[in-house]
């Protein structure tokens, strides 16, 4: 199951109160396929948002609802249509839709007591989808008319989630971007275990790009040791070749042979060899100062 599978499934689960109901119908049928008084068609390929949709005529509007099914790809989509003109009148006159102007528009009457949550709720159900949070951070309603996508627009930002829209092929999609706007909006919905399993998965995705971004870092170190290493060997090979490595003091020369034996290892490690071990920044100096007399050892012979 995806998880807008998930999270529809779970936004049918909290709808339980006459006021959710009435909000999340509304939502419903405001973002629906077709909603006017001519007609009503709402469709999902989800049988828990269907079965909700026709649960919720029933309860609110006392209407019977029409339902059809055809494949999609593989999926079902199902069709669900309010035949009789006196239950979409009906629903018109509860929602207080009294002109053709105001069918797509959001009635703030229909959502001020304490159900707006439950009509974005509806409003998810009906026109909504995630991503697979793995993979990215979107969220989004693909609404059919602009002035009703500048309305839910306005209305999130009152509520504290900034969202924009796009025109996609005629619809207008609103999205939101970002973990924690999503968190804050499956939460509104009444998705809370979604919204903890999103934390989750950020929590998930911070630990492994941690661990990668180590593991790039410590790469990039062992080729920068070895890429060193490489030419201090050389630079002490070099001294040995012209006779000079015996003129070398007893410090140098101990760290010389070590570095010789211990082509990939690090200075710090370098150093804690030795007889009389020293830190990073002395076994720094000690082969710092053997290039430098194999430098002035080619200088000479030039």
């Amino acid at each position: 199951m995806s998880f807008s599978q998930d999270i529809k499934e779970e936004l049918c689960q909290g709808i339980n109160d006459r006021d959710k109901e009435y909000g999340c119908l509304y939502g419903m049928l405001l973002f629906c396929r077709r909603f006017d008084a001519h007609e009503i068609v709402f469709q999902t390929e989800n049988t828990l948002v269907r079965d909700m949709f026709v649960k919720l005529c029933g309860r609110v509007i006392n209407s019977r609802v029409a339902q059809s099914e055809s494949k999609k790809k593989s999926a079902v989509l199902y069709s669900l249509s309010v035949p009789e003109e006196a239950d979409r009148d009906e629903i018109i006159y509860r929602y207080h839709i009294s002109s053709r102007t105001l069918v797509h528009r959001i009635q703030e009457d229909n959502i001020t007591n304490n159900n707006v949550f439950s009509f974005l709720a509806g409003a998810f159900l009906s026109c909504g989808s995630m991503a697979e949070p793995m993979k990215e951070y979107h969220f989004e309603f693909a609404v059919p008319y602009k002035e009703l996508c500048e309305d839910l627009e306005s209305l999130l930002m009152r509520l504290g989630i900034p969202s924009k829209y796009v025109e996609r092929k005629g619809v207008y999609v609103l999205y939101l971007k970002g973990s924690e706007t999503i968190e804050d909006m499956l939460t509104m919905m009444g998705a809370s275990r979604a919204s903890i399993e999103l934390m989750n998965v950020k929590i998930l995705k911070d630990v492994r790009n941690k661990a990668n971004r180590i593991a790039n870092c410590d790469s990039a170190n062992i080729e920068r040791t070895l890429k060193a290493s490489q030419k201090q060997i050389e630079d002490i090979e070099y001294i040995m070749e012209t006779g000079e490595f015996d003129n070398l003091s007893e410090e140098l020369r101990n760290m010389a042979l070590l570095r010789l034996e211990n082509p990939d290892v690090s200075l710090s490690e370098l150093g804690a060899m030795l007889d009389k071990p020293v830190g990073r920044s002395g076994a720094n100096h000690r082969l710092r100062r053997l290039s430098e007399i194999a430098a002035e050892i080619r200088e000479s012979r030039r």
